[in-house]
């Protein structure tokens, strides 16, 4: 792109104007806040304040920030040439959203990677006194993708020595040629401490490629992984490569999205657990293991530079209808961020998510809630204020577990069910009458996901205007599902049904959560 003089200039012009009016949005809170207030637009879900977001990039934590940056359109609600969008939080729950960090250039458009910070200024871009932050992204050319030219994505990187508020590309770019691979792209870079180096998993097609460097620009490849290994419907993208314990045992585990062949149909995000020596990383896993079970999780990475923790978010949506889901000045958000833990069951390790601890302190007011004991069928009914609060749910059954359902209403008469049917022994949400959903073929689905312990079901579940996050068995089981209700859930009722096999308990307690946004209560 920008080839000639012209469109240099155009987008130099374009570099100084958003920034402007960024500064300028600022000074009109009161104005953000209503366009937080728009139909479906989430209050508990980061959202760009207008036009089209996919991928969360550059995740890393630095000096009391937490640092998003995402795919970014900022002319249109629809997917376009990409750039680097960027906001900051200091306890990801309230985000601050900053000038784009990175444009287009004659290497091509910006799509996905990661960030890190370069603490001991290996890469010689910064100093001592201020070591830099370093951006490592896909360099995607048009040209050569609308010439039938395989050499379409190269990685690059810049830098900034003013913790992410202005950004300038590394003169070398790209730092890694293109290997012959057309789909070669989303790179996750991390310092593997024992061996005073950086590594690099970048996503190749049909596998991963591992690659190695002590200066963050000049990269040799180490090995692969993948070939022949877990679903393979479509390419990979986004990896993700991190430690995590077990007990006593540390264990790293690979993350990859595949566009088609999820595990509810369309995207899905696969992960595989093995050992990493610095070189190559290894698993003796031969099944495939789903991230989540809900339609719409994709293209999810993990925050760098966390001390430990493993905090996640992903993009809530699935390619299928990515660009189709109703929209009026924006389109596309994340998922709200989560923090991983494994865990050991039957000789096999399982990757576990909950809500991070934070979204406890938005907990506006508790609502209500109820008890269903014994073999009888039975319910429990609450009404709450119809004014788009996000909503926070807990279930939880005693001695066995016994099938359930939940359901949220509106008065519109737009519903959307969860639930679980012993006799499936899984999890499921029908979506189907739950308003506007007949955008994209395949929406009305009933999603399932695998119950992976015998024990009672237990329950986090998150509502907001236009989406269900559900937890459960401690986040072994996973859903995440949009919906687009005509008006807000205002309703939600737990019925069992008559169960002569069991006898059980299960109660349910609702919350109202406070609005993410500035001013919001």
């Amino acid at each position: 792109m920008c080839s000639s003089y012209i469109d240099r200039l155009s987008y130099a012009v374009k570099g100084l104007l958003p920034g402007l009016l960024w500064l300028l949005a600022g000074t009109f809170v009161q104005a953000q806040d209503r366009i937080y207030q728009e139909a479906n637009r989430p209050q508990l879900h980061f959202t760009p304040r207008a036009h089209w977001m996919n991928d969360p990039n550059g995740l890393v934590y630095l000096n009391g920030r937490y640092h998003l940056f995402y795919q970014y359109y900022p002319k249109a609600i629809d997917w376009g040439p990409m750039h680097w969008g960027h906001a900051i939080s200091k306890d990801l729950i309230h985000w601050q959203q900053q000038p784009i960090a990175l444009y287009p250039d004659r290497l091509g458009y910006i799509f996905s990677g990661s960030a890190v910070y370069d603490k001991n200024n290996t890469s010689g871009l910064g100093s001592k006194a201020h070591p830099p932050m370093i951006a490592i992204f896909t360099h995607h050319d048009p040209r050569k993708e609308k010439a039938g030219k395989t050499d379409v994505e190269t990685q690059s990187i810049a830098y900034s020595l003013d913790e992410g508020k202005t950004w300038k590309k590394y003169a070398g770019n790209p730092v890694i040629a293109n290997p012959g691979v057309r789909d070669f792209r989303d790179p996750k870079v991390f310092w593997y401490a024992p061996q005073h180096k950086w590594v690099m998993v970048v996503a190749a097609s049909d596998r991963v490629r591992l690659y190695t460097s002590k200066n963050l620009t000049a990269w040799t490849e180490i090995s692969q992984f993948g070939l022949g290994r877990g679903s393979h419907a479509s390419v990979w993208e986004c990896p993700d490569l991190f430690p995590l314990k077990a007990g006593k045992s540390t264990k790293w585990v690979l993350t990859v999205s595949e566009g088609n062949g999820g595990p509810n149909k369309g995207s899905g995000i696969q992960y595989f657990v093995g050992d990493f020596d610095g070189t190559a990383f290894v698993s003796k896993q031969t099944d495939t293991r789903w991230l989540e079970y809900g339609p719409d999780d994709y293209a999810g990475n993990s925050w760098n530079n966390t001390a430990g923790r493993r905090l996640y978010i992903g993009w809530m949506t699935n390619l299928m209808y990515a660009g189709q889901v109703p929209a009026t000045t924006w389109r596309g958000q994340l998922t709200i961020p989560r923090k991983f833990e494994l865990v050991k069951l039957k000789g096999r390790y399982f990757l576990c998510q909950q809500p991070i601890a934070a979204f406890e302190k938005q907990i506006r007011k508790k609502i209500g809630g109820g008890k269903i004991s014994g073999m009888q069928a039975g319910m429990v009914s609450l009404q709450y204020e119809d004014n788009g609060y996000p909503l926070k749910i807990s279930i939880r059954q005693k001695h066995q577990a016994a099938s359930f359902e939940l359901t949220f209403s509106s008065a519109a008469g737009d519903s959307l069910k969860l639930g679980f049917d012993r006799a499936k022994n899984g999890y499921y949400i029908d979506r189907q009458g739950a308003g506007n959903m007949d955008f994209a073929h395949g929406m009305g689905r009933l999603i399932w996901a695998p119950k992976i312990t015998a024990a009672p079901c237990s329950l986090n579940i998150l509502v907001d205007r236009n989406c269900i996050e559900v937890f459960a068995d401690r986040g072994l089981s996973v859903m995440t599902a949009l919906f687009f209700p005509k008006t807000p859930f205002n309703q939600v009722r737990l019925s069992k049904p008559e169960d002569s096999e069991r006898k059980t308990a299960i109660s349910m307690e609702a919350y109202l959560l406070r609005r993410i946004w500035a001013n919001s209560k």
